[in-house]
């Protein structure tokens, strides 16, 4: 497996882990910023083995430029390549958050939206929507 940190212009459709591509995180104005955090993927992998459905990211690293057309916000955790947007096949938005803040009650951002949930890797509880 090649390091999780590799530069932009290398590979990006590469395994990063069991589920997920490189190319899934990549900011989607094709910059080819994909350098996600090891530990996020981590956690979605956890999501996944027990929802035991596919998860979509619809937004995950995102370059500074692509971050402020989409509003995010200033200080966004996407930025860093410590944040995702997703989807589970299958389920409500609502159900996703709800089991997300049950497997990780302690940590973590976590937001809720009408269509996908936001989840990132900061070290302290933050929740909203």
């Amino acid at each position: 497996m090649k390091d999780i940190n590799q530069k932009k212009n290398e590979d990006t459709n590469d395994f990063i882990s069991k589920n997920f591509r490189r190319s899934e995180f990549a900011c989607r104005c094709g910059c080819g910023f994909a350098d996600i955090d090891i530990k996020l993927v981590k956690v979605l992998e956890e999501i996944r083995s027990i929802s035991k459905s596919p998860i979509i990211i619809t937004s995950g690293c995102r370059c500074e430029a692509h971050n402020t057309r989409v509003g995010g916000a200033k200080e966004s955790q996407h930025v860093k390549g410590k944040a995702v947007d997703i989807k589970i096949i299958g389920y409500d938005s609502q159900v996703v958050a709800d089991h997300i803040e049950k497997l990780y009650p302690y940590c973590y951002g976590i937001g809720r939206y009408s269509s996908w949930v936001h989840i990132d890797i900061r070290p302290e509880k933050v929740r909203w929507g």
